[in-house]
């Protein structure tokens, strides 16, 4: 008999499913215009009931009361699985020191098994919430679209997907659905076939994504080799996996028959990823191959190239990707491993380098596209980054901040490009922000809207990027200073090292002091002091990096705003009779969007009752959160007002400086681009500087003087040397003259090109050598062996002819052959 929250499990990815279904069926000849419909009821319906499985979680995961006593750790993180049948099953199939012995080998076991706990449930909710807004305003932007029925079915199933992705609780199906949410991205993506650019981007989209698929594979093959199990949750040996069932069963001390899931509590309370005399450097492949695959469906460096060539898929398609979809389910997979990347140190700061780089780098991109989609593409790689950097920081502030951070930008994000859409809509699918400005009289609700998102991602006070930005931001800065005060205690300095909290242990309540002493100690354990010191500098590089960023996003985003909405009505002449504010059924998503931008931040961040963190304490129940070494990193919910304050004026300055420069006619300072195009490193390689030299006053002396004695032989010979020495330095700003940073934005960094030189380029090659192989080599000898009877038969047949006359002369001949050949053997 199944459980409200059994029922509720199965709705939420099954009612897309069934609207996919229906809408395939009925689409071309029965729905045809009404194709929406079943998509937008059944992401309607499934959003309430994401709603009522959060309520559930809640209620289910608050610890009872304490009354002095502890308890254990694996009662405190809530988990609720439903098992809907066994794909497979193996017995025996792989023998593990870390299980058992080869006469109790586990078996290989892959059940379709729903979960539902706190990282599970905001991942539903957020992702049916942005679908259900993205399906009603595609409902009005692809009208009339010959496609209609065909994107629905697609968006429908490129949502049952990526519900399933968050909903399993086995590797497997992570990366089945992983898989299918990249073969949805696809056929979205390139949904425009007919279109050259858009076959083109999702065929890159897809083979980039295999890259990153390859290394996951690979690390699904290095966990199950090292742990024995490829489900998230514990299991008995006969397949049973209820928690309270495998608690009997150790409490009872027969531990023998449980089977520890690779994210089980039981593993996770042991804190057992470390197995073998290699076992740290295993945990270590499987970590970055993890986030390797990350970085492909991410789209984080160097994986990254993928995404903003998707935006010639259709805009809502762009807001599902961008906002709820695919590029979450990267940050999603690392937050749910959280207990393998706290086993391995050296994979969190991976993590954190790959996100603070990816972040700069995506901003610094921004600064110059002019497509304003691709500006919001590179925007959410640069936001990806943020996510990464947070994750990467390996303490409980930073995965809740970072999984924050993702929440909020989907509200925000998801109107930026749904408005991005209406633009689009409105200037007949011209995007290309040199072609149109002045628009906030033309469309004044998209203009309001969208300024609601340019704030939230700039990060601006009280919209909902400023909360979970500064959540971030403020971890990665704890962190560094974590690590300061461990060097400080080991230096027996312990008691003044009390910046941002860390002189003061943060003991959760559910942990004895002994079990928590032992978690902090295990922390830091594997690292010299020279190793904390070096970390401790790296987080505060990336804390300054991340301000940075933070500048860059503010101008970028308002450039794109500025430029849009300000200066001279202008439309392209594709929009000339048809220029207007968008329908209502594509207003209305974004006003809600708009509205959820500017207050779940300050809802989820603060609450009326005690202050603390309502998100953070929600997501802090997840099983993979809620014990191991990430227990000992927990600190209090605070706000901090300095990081906020920097972060503030940083964006402010991005702003004020984009408001200079784009706000009434769009001008750029003459001086700025002078600079920034290094024309002034121009001059010292000018040939005119050298008969500029000889008319120094004292330059000339001295060539007179050396000419008079007769010495004019070395004034010359020293030019010569001067002369190689002026053109070994002046390479490097021959070379950068080249690559100026305007030059470089603008040209992506130029990682097309090199892609295209190191990877298409010698794949094509290798492609056509092992074609030309293949048909002239193997099918030649292949079809030599076919033809070579049929040559044969030919020959013998031309000898029956059936003429006497051919056959005598034939007979004649063979007799003087064989002649000849007896006189030349005789001789």
């Amino acid at each position: 008999m199944f459980e409200r929250i059994d029922v509720l499990l199965m709705l939420i990815p099954g009612l897309p499913l069934l609207a996919a279904i229906v809408t395939a069926l009925l689409g071309p000849r029965v729905l045809r215009s009404m194709s929406h419909v079943p998509v937008v009821v059944a992401f309607a319906v499934s959003f309430l009931c994401s709603l009522l499985l959060v309520f559930e979680v809640r209620d289910q995961q608050s610890p009872p009361e304490l009354e002095g006593q502890v308890i254990s750790t694996r009662t405190i993180g809530y988990e609720h699985l439903t098992r809907l049948w066994t794909w497979a099953s193996i017995d025996g199939a792989y023998e593990s020191d870390a299980v058992g012995t080869a006469t109790d080998a586990p078996d290989f076991r892959i059940d379709i098994t729903l979960r539902a706990d706190a990282l599970t449930a905001m991942m539903l909710a957020m992702v049916t919430f942005i679908s259900s807004l993205v399906a009603i305003f595609g409902s009005g932007y692809m009208d009339g679209d010959r496609g209609y029925w065909r994107f629905f079915t697609y968006v429908a199933l490129f949502v049952f997907s990526m519900t399933m992705l968050v909903s399993v609780s086995n590797f497997v199906l992570l990366f089945v659905f992983w898989e299918a949410v990249g073969a949805c991205s696809y056929l979205l993506i390139g949904f425009w076939y007919e279109k050259p650019e858009a076959a083109a981007a999702g065929k890159k989209a897809f083979l980039v994504n295999r890259i990153g698929d390859f290394a996951f594979t690979i690390a699904l093959f290095l966990i199950w080799t090292t742990y024995g199990s490829l489900n998230y949750h514990d299991t008995l040996k006969d397949g049973r996996f209820q928690s309270d069932v495998v608690s009997q069963a150790i409490e009872s001390g027969r531990q023998d028959v449980v089977v520890p899931g690779v994210l089980g509590q039981t593993r996770i309370a042991a804190n057992d990823y470390v197995i073998g005399e290699h076992g740290q450097v295993t945990v270590t492949a499987i970590c970055i191959l993890l986030m390797l695959g990350a970085c492909g469906k991410s789209a984080q460096f160097p994986l990254h190239v993928w995404l903003p060539d998707a935006m010639e898929g259709p805009t809502p398609v762009s807001a599902l990707i961008h906002a709820a979809t695919m590029v979450t389910a990267g940050v999603y997979m690392v937050a749910r491993c959280t207990p393998l990347f706290m086993s391995s140190p050296p994979a969190q700061m991976l993590v954190a380098v790959i996100g603070g780089f990816t972040a700069l780098l995506a901003a610094l991109i921004a600064l110059t596209q002019f497509d304003l989609k691709r500006v919001l593409a590179y925007s959410t790689i640069s936001q990806l980054g943020y996510m990464f950097l947070a994750l990467g920081a390996g303490t409980l502030a930073g995965i809740t901040g970072g999984m924050f951070h993702l929440f909020t930008h989907a509200f925000f994000k998801a109107l930026l490009f749904l408005g991005a859409g209406s633009v689009m809509h409105a200037m007949g699918h011209i995007i290309d922000m040199r072609r149109f400005s002045g628009l906030r009289r033309l469309m004044p609700h998209t203009h309001w809207t969208f300024l609601f998102g340019c704030l939230a991602l700039a990060g601006v006070a009280p919209f909902a990027g400023f909360w979970s930005k500064d959540a971030v931001l403020a971890a990665v800065e704890t962190k560094a200073h974590a690590l300061e005060h461990e060097i400080a205690i080991r230096h027996g300095d312990g008691g003044h090292a009390t910046s941002h909290g860390t002189g003061e242990d943060h003991v959760p309540a559910y942990l004895s002091p002994a079990e928590y002493d032992h978690l902090k100690a295990g922390l830091y354990s594997g690292l010299s002091d020279a190793e904390l010191h070096r970390n401790a500098l790296l987080y505060k590089s990336l804390y300054i990096l991340g301000l940075v960023v933070a500048f860059l996003t503010a101008f970028y985003t308002f450039r794109a705003f500025f430029m849009t909405f300000y200066g001279e009505e202008r439309v392209p002449h594709e929009a000339e009779h048809h220029a207007h504010e968008s329908p209502g059924n594509m207003v209305v998503p974004l006003g809600v969007l708009a509205f959820c931008a500017l207050l779940v931040g300050l809802y989820f961040d603060r609450t009326p009752a005690d202050g603390g963190h309502a998100f953070a304490e929600f997501l802090e129940h997840t099983p993979s959160l809620a014990g191991g070494l990430v227990v000992a990193t927990a600190a209090p919910h605070e706000f901090h007002l300095s990081v906020a304050a920097t972060s503030t004026f940083v964006a402010i300055g991005g702003i004020l400086v984009a408001l200079y420069l784009y706000l009434g006619d769009r001008r750029e300072v003459d001086w700025l681009k002078y600079l920034l195009n290094l024309e002034w490193l121009g001059r010292v390689t000018d040939v005119e500087s050298a008969s500029r030299l000889r008319q120094l006053p004292w330059v000339a002396g001295v060539y007179r003087v050396a000419k008079s004695v007769r010495l004019g032989w070395l004034a010359s010979l020293i030019g010569q040397v001067l002369l190689l020495v002026v053109l070994i330095l002046t390479a490097p700003i021959l070379l950068g003259l080249f690559l100026t940073p305007y030059r470089l934005s603008v040209r992506k960094f130029y990682f097309d090109e090199i892609y295209n030189l190191l990877v298409v380029v010698p794949l094509r090659f290798g492609a056509r050598v092992l074609y030309a192989i293949d048909r002239w080599l193997i099918d030649g000898v292949v079809n030599l062996c076919g033809r070579l009877p049929v040559a044969f038969g030919g020959l013998m047949r031309s000898l029956q002819m059936g003429l006497v006359q051919f056959y005598a002369l034939s007979m004649m001949l063979g007799v003087l052959v064989l002649l000849l050949v007896k006189v030349l053997w005789m001789n």
